[in-house]
């Protein structure tokens, strides 16, 4: 029988080396209605260096004169990451992120005819001419740089090879495909990949958007097709319905190819307080850090899960920093309505756990969970009356 140990295994041979840059602080802070303060922006910061990721897109400086000053303070703070902000193919760009003293930039330009004729309302060969002479400026002065394609993945694939490989020869550092509205699927960001590794030999990032329900599956397939830089946010948070979620790219990172280079230990407290900062509140069926990833209702399950956790949690709740909840509801069955109660302090015989266990079905026929203080009233009301 070939189990999933056996595919796990097999995977992990055809993943090249990797690095995470996240985004949360530039491109989450472009999610509707969110703005980051000062100090929760330097805690943010600071919570991902701590995790371990590689590069932390701090901002875009001339977005205004404050957000350029949290740029530097950030870039200044000592951390272990390197710092990068955002710039356009402008050179005014270039000489606010050198005041910020940020390690790299990441110069953009839009490649696609969508973005060149309504946006820049200009040709290709006009705006790469002064994406290449920034992009030489930014070099010059000692910066690291991602030269990124916006919209790449509705862009024509010459055209995006020709972007990329004068990118390449103008002395970038990094070669970025921005799948800007979450087009890609998993077999097509393959193929869009290996044909750009095939005129270059920068090292790729790519950098999804959610729009489709696939920046995951994308991300993991990018670096499975030889991706070097992935491109992340916390909770996934970002324009319209976000980015590749920081905590599910390396838990699966983690779970399917062994990739341990991260503290994901962290990524609960990591999560909550970017849901704190951002005020964005998460689903209860996040994966990874929602309040549901590792709660169980269901009789069969719980018991199952008392006994053997592996039955029906493919990783322990311990390692990300979550925990378990067993819920009592509808589904449940003896076992776990025994454990809980005994977690409560309570022992009761068995037949008034039976009883116990008639009340708390009656009470969730209304279509409901019942709470740790509603079941203590259940408890009390069969073993003390």
């Amino acid at each position: 029988m070939y189990t999933f140990e056996d595919f796990s295994r097999a995977s992990k041979a055809k993943v090249p080396q990797i690095e995470v840059c996240d985004v949360t602080l530039r491109d989450g802070e472009q999610a509707p209605g969110v703005v980051f303060g000062v100090e929760e922006k330097i805690e943010i910061a600071t919570k991902l260096d701590a995790v371990g990721v590689e590069m932390i897109e701090a901002g875009f400086p001339v977005v205004s004169a404050k957000e350029k000053a949290i740029v530097k303070k950030i870039a200044n703070l000592g951390l272990g990451t390197k710092v990068c902000c955002l710039a356009r193919a402008i050179l005014h760009d270039i000489d606010e992120a050198l005041d910020c003293d940020v390690d790299a930039v990441g110069l953009f330009m839009a490649t696609s005819d969508l973005h060149l004729k309504h946006k820049y309302h200009r040709s290709f060969d006009e705006m790469l001419e002064c994406a290449l002479s920034t992009l030489e400026y930014a070099k010059e002065h000692g910066l690291i740089v991602r030269f990124a394609a916006e919209d790449a993945t509705r862009t024509d694939i010459e055209v995006l090879k020709r972007f990329f490989k004068q990118g390449e020869d103008h002395g970038a550092d990094y070669l970025s495909i921005a799948d800007t509205v979450g087009a890609l699927r998993p077999s097509t960001c393959h193929r869009l990949v290996t044909e750009i590794k095939k005129v270059v030999d920068v090292p790729l990032c790519i950098h999804c958007h959610n729009d489709l329900g696939m920046a995951v599956a994308n991300t993991v397939t990018a670096a499975e097709a030889g991706v070097f830089q992935l491109h992340t946010t916390v909770n996934g948070i970002g324009e319209r319905v976000g980015n590749t979620p920081l905590e599910e790219l390396l838990v699966a990172l983690y779970v399917q190819f062994g990739i341990d280079a991260y503290d994901i230990s962290r990524l609960m407290d990591l999560s909550k307080t970017v849901e704190r900062n951002s005020r964005l509140r998460l689903p209860k069926n996040k994966p990874v850090v929602g309040l549901n990833a590792f709660s169980h209702e269901s009789g069969i399950h719980v018991a199952a899960v008392l006994e053997k956790p592996e039955t029906y949690e493919l990783f322990a709740p311990e390692l990300v920093g979550n925990k378990r909840r067993i819920v009592i509801g509808k589904h449940t069955g003896r076992k776990a309505l025994q454990y809980v109660i005994a977690q409560l302090g309570y022992r009761p015989t068995r037949d008034e756990l039976c009883q116990i266990l008639d009340d708390v079905k009656r009470v969730c026929e209304t279509k409901k969970s019942v709470s740790e203080q509603e079941l203590e009233e259940i408890i009390r009301g069969v073993m003390y009356n």
